[in-house]
C-alpha cells in the first residue's frame, strides 16, 4: 500500500507531497482508496460531501465501529500525517480477518475529505460538513488562490457539490470512531514507547490580518513618507513569538500575501494568516488578545489601516472518557500501559467527537517533525501501530 501511494503528488525535489483537495493528486489517492475497499470485497460509498467509507458488513445496520483518517496533505507535507491512518486502518483489518475473528457490529475505513485545508484555507472541510460545524453557505464561499470555489473545485473534478452539507443520518450510525496518526511531537520518543493514546486536543483557530498600506515607489520615497504594511506585519510576527512565548502557547505566522508584490514597490496591503493554539482556552484568549493589542498600537503608530478576522476556530476536545478508558484496558494484556497524552494538532475526530464517540492512537514520531518531508516513523513502530488498532477494533466490534 505504502509503495502504491508514493508517488502520488510527490514533489520531485522537496520529497514532499502536494495532495490539495480535489486535484489531480487527490483524485488518485481517492481512486487508491476505492481500489483497496473493492479488493477486500468491502462496500464502497462517496457521502454527500466527498468523504470515502469503506463498509465491512451492512452500513445501515448502527453501532458501527469506524476507524480511518485523509489522505490530503499541506504544502509538501510528509507522507505519514493522514495516510498512516488510513493505510493502517485497512492493515488492521486484514489483520482480525487473519485472525478469524467474527464481527459483531458493522466495520467502515473513512478518508475525510480537505482535513489539512491546504487549498481553501479551512482545515476539517469533510469532517466540518458532515458534522454541521461548516453550513452549505459558508462552504459554497470557500476560494482557493486562484479564485475557484469549493463547488466548482468538486464538480471541475467530477462531483455533484449540490447536496452537500450536515449529515447526521449517517453520523447516528456511528458508535465509536478510532483514529490512528502519527504523534506530531516527542512525546512518545521521550518515553520510549511506540503507540500511545490521545487525552484532549488543544484548542486552536486561524485567524487573517490585513494590513493595509500606501503603494509607493521603493527607490523614490522617503522613509519618512512611507505608509509600509510589511513594517507592521513583520513587528506583528515578533509580537506573536513573544506572547507565545510567556504564556506557554503557540502562535505562528506562517503564510502571507503581498500585493502589489514588487520588489521595488512598497506594499498596499499585506496579508497574514496566524496559527494559534493552547492547552486551555483562557491560555488561547490572552495570547490572541495580545498579538492584537500590538498589531493595532504598532499599525496605528504607522499608518496602517488594520482588520483581524477569526476565520476558523475549534475549541478544547476532550476524548470521551469512557472509550479512552476502554482503549486503554483493550491494549493493556499485550502492550502494557499505553502512556495518554495532549496534543496541539486539530483532527477529524476532534471535529466528530461533538457528534459520536471517538478517540485516537498516536504513532512514535521519532523526530517529532511534522508537515514537513522529513516526518517520519519506523517501521516496527508502524507495525505496533496497526496490530494496536486491530486488538481496539476487535475489542469494540468483534465477538
Amino acid at each position: 500500500m505504502w509503495a502504491d501511494l508514493k508517488p502520488i503528488g510527490r514533489d520531485a525535489g522537496s520529497g514532499g507531497y502536494r495532495r490539495y483537495a480535489w486535484t489531480q493528486a487527490d483524485q488518485d489517492c481517492r481512486a487508491w482508496f476505492k481500489a483497496q475497499s473493492e479488493s477486500r470485497g468491502l462496500t464502497y460509498e462517496l457521502d454527500r460531501n466527498g468523504n470515502q467509507w469503506a463498509w465491512q458488513g451492512d452500513p445501515l445496520a448502527g453501532d458501527a465501529v469506524v476507524t480511518g483518517s485523509h489522505l490530503d496533505s499541506v504544502p509538501l507535507g510528509g507522507a505519514f500525517d493522514g495516510p498512516l491512518g488510513v493505510v493502517s486502518s485497512f492493515a488492521a483489518l486484514d489483520e482480525l480477518r487473519h485472525r478469524g475473528v467474527e464481527f459483531a457490529k458493522p466495520l467502515a475505513i473513512t478518508n475525510f475529505g480537505d482535513e489539512e485545508g491546504a487549498r481553501f484555507g479551512l482545515a476539517c472541510v469533510g469532517s466540518r460538513l458532515a458534522a454541521g460545524q461548516l453550513t452549505a453557505a459558508k462552504a459554497h464561499e470557500l476560494r482557493d488562490a486562484d479564485g475557484v470555489s469549493l463547488p466548482q473545485a468538486m464538480e471541475d473534478a467530477g462531483y455533484d457539490p449540490s447536496a452537500i452539507g450536515p449529515d447526521p443520518e449517517r453520523l447516528a450510525r456511528i458508535g465509536a470512531f478510532v483514529e490512528l496518526h502519527v504523534e506530531q511531537g516527542r512525546a512518545l520518543d521521550v518515553t520510549g514507547d511506540p503507540v500511545g493514546i490521545a487525552s484532549a486536543i488543544w484548542p486552536h483557530g486561524r485567524w487573517r490580518f490585513d494590513f493595509h498600506g500606501e503603494a509607493n515607489h521603493a527607490g523614490t520615497t522617503r522613509l519618512e513618507d512611507r505608509r509600509d504594511p510589511m513594517l507592521t506585519y513583520a513587528e506583528t510576527v515578533v509580537a506573536a513569538r513573544r506572547e507565545a512565548r510567556l504564556a506557554g502557547a503557540l502562535a505562528t505566522f506562517a503564510k502571507v500575501s503581498v500585493e502589489p508584490n514588487g520588489v521595488n514597490a512598497i506594499p498596499s496591503l499585506v496579508r497574514g494568516w496566524l496559527d494559534s493554539r493552547a492547552a486551555d482556552q483562557d491560555t488561547l484568549d490572552r495570547v490572541i488578545a495580545g498579538i492584537e493589542q500590538a498589531a493595532r498600537e504598532n499599525a496605528a503608530r504607522s499608518g496602517i489601516d488594520l482588520r483581524i478576522t477569526r476565520e476558523s476556530f475549534t475549541p478544547v476536545v476532550e476524548f470521551e472518557h469512557a472509550l479512552r478508558d476502554e482503549l486503554a484496558k483493550l491494549l493493556r494484556e499485550d502492550h502494557g500501559d499505553v502512556p495518554v497524552l495532549g496534543t496541539g494538532a486539530g483532527h477529524d475526530a476532534g471535529i466528530l467527537s461533538a457528534s459520536v464517540p471517538t478517540a485516537m492512537l498516536f504513532v512514535r514520531n521519532p523526530t517529532g517533525i511534522s508537515h514537513s518531508p522529513a516526518e517520519y516513523a519506523a517501521e516496527d513502530d508502524c507495525v505496533a501501530g496497526v496490530i494496536a488498532l486491530a486488538d481496539v477494533l476487535e475489542g469494540l466490534a468483534c465477538t
